[in-house]
């Protein structure tokens, strides 16, 4: 993927990041001392690609004073962890699918709308999805969202792959790599037994699904679980493996750092995504929050987050986003997917992972 079209728009974004900060001076929330929406420290805990810097470095260009501190983590569970045990932040990232220990354990404050610019704007889509408001409340506001599917590395096979079996074909064995969240691991597993609703798997059939993985490693199917997207691009760039699921954000990564990988939506069905931020529930600098989140989902940002091969949730963001990304970045995109979110029985299938990645 071509970085040019953020490039491009870079003094765009950065007159849009001054003009969410200067409205929200005035009506944000709480923030302490020298804290401001303009000034201080503001403390973001997210994804590594969140933080790219085509999306970000505008806000903090328009914003000398403010001090951005960035931290990351690999899964929510271990972003969830880290802030029990302590860690501060201001800005958590939220993912719908896997948000059960953010608001469980109440790390997340409310969200007030009112302080959003950009609300009224998100798709509804997003906006009313499951999960983005618990008990009357907004916990969430959705920024990015992708579909999940299967990539593969395109000379490799030049015949291309349509289905999640591939994943255990033992043609492949001792290349295929699995991507390291626990719920789109056993759900691709699942559709590839020929289970329609994954997400609505029993426990006895999450039982069976984690045998099937436990068998195809002991069998050497998979080299490895990737951990994180940088992991996995570096196992494709190096030839340690052909094949793996994973979005097609992750693809677009791939192949903007000279990868040659194919995404494709597989013929059981495509997962998909959502993720955003939430305020914690110990923030500091309330102010800068929300001009950063108000920021992220304005349309110049989503156009660079478009740009990166993720559909936005901010439908005015789209003719932002450069032309041969348009139809990716649309949240129309989407329609027929099967929605990720946290099932019913989720400790069972973290129970499940846990299993898995300990090799038991």
């Amino acid at each position: 993927m071509s970085q040019q079209p953020i490039a491009r728009r870079y003094t765009q974004v950065i007159a849009c990041a001054s003009g969410a900060l200067l409205v929200l001076t005035a009506c944000g929330g709480g923030g302490d001392g020298e804290n401001s929406a303009t000034s201080g420290e503001l403390r973001t805990f997210t994804y590594e690609d969140t933080i790219d810097p085509g999306i970000i470095e505008p806000f903090t260009s328009a914003n000398a004073d403010l001090d951005l501190k960035t931290a990351i983590f690999d899964s929510v569970d271990e972003g969830a962890a880290k802030l029990n045990a302590g860690f501060g932040t201001d800005v958590v990232e939220v993912c719908l699918d896997e948000a059960k220990p953010l608001t469980e354990d109440q790390l997340l404050a409310p969200i007030d709308t009112s302080k959003l610019t950009n609300w009224d704007a998100l798709d509804p889509t997003f906006r009313e999805a499951k999960g983005v408001v618990i008990d009357g409340e907004v916990t969430m506001v959705p920024a990015s969202a992708g579909p999940h599917g299967i990539l593969y590395a395109t000379d490799a096979i030049p015949g291309g792959i349509d289905s999640y079996t591939a994943l255990f074909d033992p043609a492949y064995r001792g290349m295929v790599a699995l991507d390291g969240g626990w719920l789109t691991a056993l759900a691709d597993t699942a559709m590839a037994s020929g289970i329609t609703d994954p997400l609505a798997m029993t426990d006895e059939q999450i039982g069976e699904m984690k045998a099937k993985i436990q068998a195809a490693m002991a069998d050497g199917q998979f080299r490895t679980i990737a951990d994180g997207d940088s992991d996995m691009s570096n196992l494709f760039k190096s030839g340690e493996i052909i094949l793996a699921d994973g979005g097609r954000g992750t693809a677009e990564a791939i192949n903007a750092n000279g990868g040659n990988v194919t995404w494709v939506a597989p013929k059981e069905g495509t997962l998909s995504w959502m993720c955003g931020f939430g305020i914690s529930a110990d923030a500091v600098n309330v102010d800068a929050a929300y001009a950063f989140i108000d920021y992220y989902i304005s349309p110049a940002a989503q156009g660079a987050v478009g740009d990166l091969g993720y559909v936005i949730t901010n439908p005015n963001g789209l003719p932002e986003v450069a032309e041969e990304y348009q139809k990716t970045a649309n949240p129309s995109d989407l329609e027929g997917t099967i929605p990720q979110f946290e099932p019913d029985n989720a400790d069972v299938w973290r129970a499940a992972w846990q299993e898995i990645e300990a090799g038991g």
